[in-house]
């Protein structure tokens, strides 16, 4: 093993920097990813069960329609979704990952839900006056680069009925040492990233002047072939999204605290909602 490139792989790269890997495409991550989006009592690649139930009767009761165009953006294996069908809705997921839309898609049948999923990258919306509420659940919003975050307001504008209202959620500004990861390493004969013996070296970095966090991942296998995973993360506080949305023709933006159970960074008091109307 060279240490001096693994030490020059694990520093804090440039703002935005990008990784050498990317983890939604590779086939053993993504059947890592629905293991744990399936499993009722892990918060990570999806919030507990308990607790997607808390979100989706809060939406409803805060919209209050009987039958709704609804379209979840990041819908993973369709845990949203499939309750909002239930309750009567026409629901359409979009999901980068392939593994977990065909599981989405098999379950819907199974349960006899008429529910559309679509395996795209939700950057490349192109709907026109379809849905009565857009949905961006588990701080999506935040992992989106500022030109990539332009790009999906005008999508999801252009998408939405007049009058429809968007709904996401974000990494609020409280708790900012809490939510930076610390450094760490783990030794696996297998495990999440790789199906083979790994080296893991994990490390956040913060970049206070831009509101960035980043969570990065360097893996190291037998062959001494280095991975990195970098994880882009933005926190913001009203200040930052009310002239966001504004400027791309949302109005009546309204922010909503504490709407989580507390539990870890990614939720309770370290999560706001906000809902935008398109104007």
């Amino acid at each position: 093993m060279n240490i001096l490139n693994l030490i020059k792989s694990a520093q804090k790269p440039n703002l935005y920097g990008k990784g050498t890997s990317i983890m939604w495409t590779d086939e053993h991550i993504s059947k890592q990813l629905l293991k744990y989006h399936l499993d009722p009592e892990v918060e990570a690649a999806s919030r507990k069960i308990s607790t997607i139930k808390i979100i989706v009767d809060w939406i409803l009761g805060l919209i209050n329609k009987p039958k709704m165009n609804i379209l979840d953006l990041g819908c993973g294996p369709g845990l949203y979704s499939e309750i909002l069908a239930q309750k009567g809705h026409i629901v359409t997921g979009i999901d980068f990952s392939k593994n977990s839309i065909e599981y989405a898609k098999n379950q819907a049948e199974k349960n006899n839900l008429e529910i559309e999923y679509i395996n795209q990258n939700y950057l490349d919306l192109d709907y026109n006056t379809q849905f009565n509420l857009i949905m961006l659940i588990y701080t999506d919003f935040g992992v989106l680069l500022p030109y990539e975050r332009n790009k999906l307001l005008e999508n999801i504008h252009r998408a939405l009925k007049p009058g429809g209202i968007f709904v996401f959620d974000v990494l609020n500004d409280k708790n900012i040492e809490q939510k930076i990861l610390k450094q760490s390493w783990d030794l696996k004969e297998s495990g999440f990233w790789k199906g083979e013996p790994y080296l893991a070296l994990n490390e956040g970095f913060h970049y206070p002047d831009d509101k960035v966090l980043l969570n990065q991942h360097v893996i190291i296998d037998e062959r001494n072939k280095h991975e990195i995973y970098r994880f882009w993360s933005h926190y913001f506080n009203k200040k930052d999204l009310i002239p966001m949305l504004e400027s791309k023709a949302f109005k009546d933006v309204v922010t909503h605290e504490n709407i989580l159970p507390e539990s870890d960074v990614c939720n309770g008091e370290n999560v706001t909602f906000y809902t935008s109307v398109k104007n």
